[in-house]
This record gives structure tokens, C-alpha cells and sequence, in this order.
């Protein structure tokens, strides 16, 4: 299938959109590490079945834009991005999937812009988890209690320019161990036996080899590290670090809000190995359950890791469809 690259002015930055298909629009939002590449396998099925689908480089990523400071990233200006993109294609309404931190953007837009979405859909996070910015307190006080026991990886990211320069012409190394940990075969928690003073990419575990892997090839890896470092190795990952670092602005926008039910039609799934579901209390998915009104799917794929849309693509491309197709 033939893929439409277009490029959107939203505001103060310039949006990379990957387009194909015709009808109802479905707005399809990745996390880190992602790009708009994350929903390859979903792209052409979703517009063979009748919708116009747009898959985002996030600001931070690919080919958008990559502002630099962390109130680039909060969750105001990420939303404005995905509505400048329901503008741009005439959509007063549209369905939006996300996952990883665009998981945490389309429930941020359930609540805060329900009457532009016909339905939302998170992969991986559920609706206020603690972690993700739904406790009662500030997501870095969280983060460092975390902390002060080992290394945790959303504590290191608030560290001024520290990541940034441990990743410095270890890119490769960095994203392939990235990938590694958080699929259904690694070992991302590992990190309970480090310091927390350790950089990210020194506790990451070296995979036992490079891709090809059951779920990424050899050409898959190069593209997504070349796409990371298309803007040079200073802005490599900017995206996801500055989204960790925003936590804190965006649980400050949530507070009025915090804890609000969400009423649009709502679809939740997660790989039953990945580490982020397993960092979370299972108390959260009965939490969910109550705040999420209509929560028409909730799923966890056996043997998929973090990447669901990669590791388990047949299976998520049937519950996305039956989802769509019951809006």
C-alpha cells in the first residue's frame, strides 16, 4: 500500500504525518522508543477496512520537530498537536490509539477534548496509573522514592543534560539494548540490582544478539536509528526524555481534573510480559475499570512484551478493528 507523507505547521512546530486510506479518521499516537514506523503493521490493514489513517512522528521524534526544554512536551501542547491533525483532515471527530506516552496523550484528550473523539484506545498504560502522572503526589517524588532503593529509569531522565550525554555516539548500543529490555523475551527490571547513580545505558543488558529478532528486523532497527538520529546525535532522544521530564507540568494541568471519569468509548491493551504492566500495581486495572465508563475492551496478549503492535500485530489488528467497527 502506498503511504502519504505529509507535513503539518501546528503552531511552533512542523508535524512528519504518515497517511493512508479514505474515511472515518484514526489518529494513531507512539511513545518512546517509537515512531510513526511502531504502527506499520497497523497502517494498512486499518485503511484497507474503510478509515483514513494517520500515523504521528511525535514532536521530539523522526522527522517533526524537536524542540528542546521540557515545556515543549507537556501534555497542552502535545494535544494541540493531534488536534491541529483532526483540523487539518476536516474531522470534528476522530478515534485515537496511542501508545506508551501517546497512550497517556489520548487519555489526557478523552478528558480534556471528549467531544472531538468517537472512540479512544490506549496500548500498554492504563487510564491514571500511578507512574503515569495519577498519583496524589508529584510524579518526581514518586520517581525518586523509586529511587533511593535502586535505579530507576524515570528518576535518571530528570537529570539535566545527563542522559542526553550518556547516549553520545552510543546510540546503537543504547537502542538496541532499549528494544531488548522491553520486549516480551528481555529483562528491563534487571535494574533493581544497579545503583542509582548508574546511567541507563551501562544497566540495560546487551541482547544475545543483533536483529533480525522474531518481531524486528535487520532493515527495521536501521531505520528507526537512523530516523532518531536524523537531527543530529545532541536531539537523538529528545522525545522521550523531555516527555519524562514533563511529568511533573502535566500532572500540575491534571489537578483539577484528577481522577475524572472518562465517558467515550474506550479500549485498553497491554502485552502480558511488558515491563511497564508490570511495573504497575494490579489494582490499577480494577481502577481503570471504574473511572473508564465505557470500557468496551480490556486485554492483556500473551507472550508480547512492550511493543504490541509489533510482537503481537495480527492479534491487536483484530481487537482494533472490532473496536472501530462497534463505534
Amino acid at each position: 500500500m502506498e503511504l502519504d507523507h505529509q507535513y503539518l505547521q501546528a503552531g511552533d512546530v512542523t508535524l512528519h504525518l504518515v497517511c493512508a486510506g479514505e474515511g472515518p479518521l484514526v489518529v494513531l499516537c507512539h511513545g518512546y522508543p517509537g515512531l510513526w514506523y511502531s504502527w506499520r503493521h497497523q497502517i494498512p490493514v486499518l485503511a484497507a477496512a474503510g478509515y483514513r489513517v494517520v500515523a504521528m512522528d511525535m514532536r521530539g521524534y523522526g522527522r517533526s520537530s524537536r524542540p528542546t526544554g521540557r515545556e515543549h512536551y507537556s501534555l497542552d501542547r502535545t494535544s494541540a498537536d493531534v488536534l491541529a491533525v483532526f483540523d487539518h483532515f476536516d474531522a470534528e471527530q476522530a478515534v485515537l490509539f496511542g501508545h506508551d506516552f501517546g497512550a497517556n496523550l489520548a487519555w489526557y484528550v478523552a478528558v480534556h477534548h471528549p467531544q472531538r473523539l468517537r472512540g479512544v484506545g490506549s496500548l500498554c498504560v492504563p487510564y491514571d496509573m500511578a507512574l503515569a502522572g495519577g498519583a496524589d503526589i508529584r510524579p518526581s517524588q514518586l520517581y525518586a522514592q523509586v529511587a533511593s532503593e535502586h535505579f530507576f529509569h524515570m528518576h535518571y531522565y530528570q537529570r539535566e543534560g545527563v542522559p542526553e550525554e550518556s547516549c553520545r555516539g552510543r546510540e546503537r548500543e543504547f537502542l538496541a539494548k532499549l528494544f531488548w529490555a522491553l520486549c516480551a523475551d528481555g529483562d528491563l527490571l534487571g535494574w533493581e540490582a544497579f545503583p542509582p547513580d548508574a546511567h541507563y545505558v551501562d544497566v540495560l543488558a546487551a541482547p544475545p544478539s543483533e536483529p533480525p529478532w522474531p518481531w524486528l528486523s535487520r532493515e527495521d532497527f536501521e531505520f528507526y536509528l537512523a530516523e532518531y538520529l536524523c537531527a543530529g546525535p545532541e536531539l537523538a532522544f529528545a522525545g522521550g526524555i523531555n516527555a519524562y521530564r514533563a511529568m511533573d507540568l502535566n500532572w500540575e494541568l491534571g489537578r483539577e481534573q484528577a481522577h475524572a471519569p472518562v465517558e467515550v468509548p474506550a479500549l485498553y491493551v497491554g502485552g502480558a510480559e511488558d515491563p511497564v504492566v508490570k511495573l504497575g500495581d494490579p489494582g490499577e486495572f480494577a481502577h481503570m475499570r471504574r473511572l473508564v465508563k465505557d470500557l468496551r475492551c480490556e486485554k492483556l496478549l500473551p507472550g508480547a512484551g512492550h511493543f504490541i503492535q509489533q510482537e503481537s500485530p495480527e492479534a491487536l489488528n483484530r481487537l482494533l478493528l472490532d473496536f472501530l467497527e462497534n463505534l
